[in-house]
């Protein structure tokens, strides 16, 4: 459970190194992502693309679990990818008129550890997706390992894994189902997303799923979670995600006004990114463009997706290793081209 806007920006620098030149979508041929995965020991890559709208066909590459053949069928690990589905679950049930994102959380949950400090009463589902709850990322990062405020509330940006795991517990409580069946319900039924899950279960067997590696592309041991998170530890394949990167560009999945709400700034990070609901957000890029992105980074995992909604693009990443950053960074330069150098750029 690492990543934060630090993994993120490691993403960034790192793509300095590795950029590509090509200018458009699905672009490379198999011997060079084989050659990819060779030099830099992960054992697979699986590669998502949307242009004009619609889906190309995903890419898959590489093994796992050390023998096996990665396939479509290939169930990654994509860690704080997993804030997406949270992100997307809550702004439909806003758009349903059940949620409030200006509603303090503390009609439903108050986390014991801040339950003698006053300031647990003005958290929001806003200042939880545009990271403003004034939590660490996790409570272990504090001294006692016990969660607790660095400011107020809605007052200043930071990054935090704990904030989303804060809104699960408040719409559990209200609405007396598990995080799971929210999920299935709202996000994963609607838009095909039929091999996605939060939580390990008997539909992941050994071979489907691509596992975990490290920096000489050994196998880890993976740490199977069977309690559903908001912020970590999805299952999912290369095509469910980029179904799902489909609804979103083709506003098929929020009607306009939520939409709107999700790519509007509402904490800014640096000159040029801004965190709007649930998405880092890219504006003013070229040809009148902008990008939403999210990434994800655990042992032996990485993944991210970035989206081009004015122009129709979309690029998702799956790998199974330590080193994957540095293979995603080649695909955003090779398949996203002026775009993607503009957005790592900024960075």
């Amino acid at each position: 459970m690492r990543t934060s806007l630090l993994v993120i920006f490691t993403f960034f620098h790192l793509f300095k190194l590795t950029a590509q030149t090509e200018t458009s979508l699905n672009k490379l041929d198999s011997k060079t992502i084989n050659e990819w995965l060779a030099e830099s020991k992960v054992p697979a890559m699986a590669i998502g693309t949307i242009e004009e709208g619609k889906l190309n066909p995903v890419q898959v590459y590489g093994k796992i679990q050390g023998d096996f053949p990665a396939t479509t069928n290939t169930i990654f690990d994509v860690a704080s990818l997993t804030k997406t589905i949270t992100t997307l679950l809550t702004l439909k049930l806003v758009e349903n008129n059940a949620w409030d994102l200006d509603e303090p959380l503390s009609n439903y949950w108050i986390d014991p550890d801040v339950k003698q400090d006053s300031l647990h009463s003005t958290i929001t589902t806003r200042h939880v997706l545009s990271h403003r709850t004034g939590f660490k990322n996790w409570r272990r990062m504090n001294e006692d390992k016990k969660l607790a405020f660095d400011f107020a509330p809605g007052t200043k940006f930071q990054y935090s894994g704990e904030g989303f795991e804060y809104l699960r517990r408040a719409l559990e409580n209200k609405f007396k189902i598990s995080f799971q069946q929210l999920a299935d319900s709202l996000v994963f039924k609607p838009n095909k997303m039929d091999s996605s899950h939060l939580t390990w279960n008997d539909q992941v067997t050994r071979q489907q799923f691509a596992g975990t590696h490290d920096k000489s592309g050994n196998l880890y041991e993976y740490n199977k979670s069977y309690k559903a998170s908001a912020a970590d530890n999805l299952l999912t394949t290369i095509g469910d995600f980029t179904n799902l990167g489909l609804a979103i560009i083709n506003r098929q999945y929020l009607d306009q006004a939520t939409y709107d709400q999700m790519i509007t700034e509402h904490s800014f990070v640096r000159e040029g990114i801004s965190f709007g609901l649930g998405w880092i957000v890219f504006n003013n890029l070229p040809h009148n463009e902008y990008a939403l992105f999210n990434a994800g980074s655990d042992q032996g995992v990485n993944a991210l997706i970035v989206l081009l909604p004015q122009s129709k693009r979309g690029l998702i990443v799956m790998t199974n290793g330590d080193n994957g950053r540095a293979l995603a960074m080649k695909a955003i330069g090779a398949y996203l081209g002026e775009t993607g150098k503009e957005i790592l750029g900024r960075f």
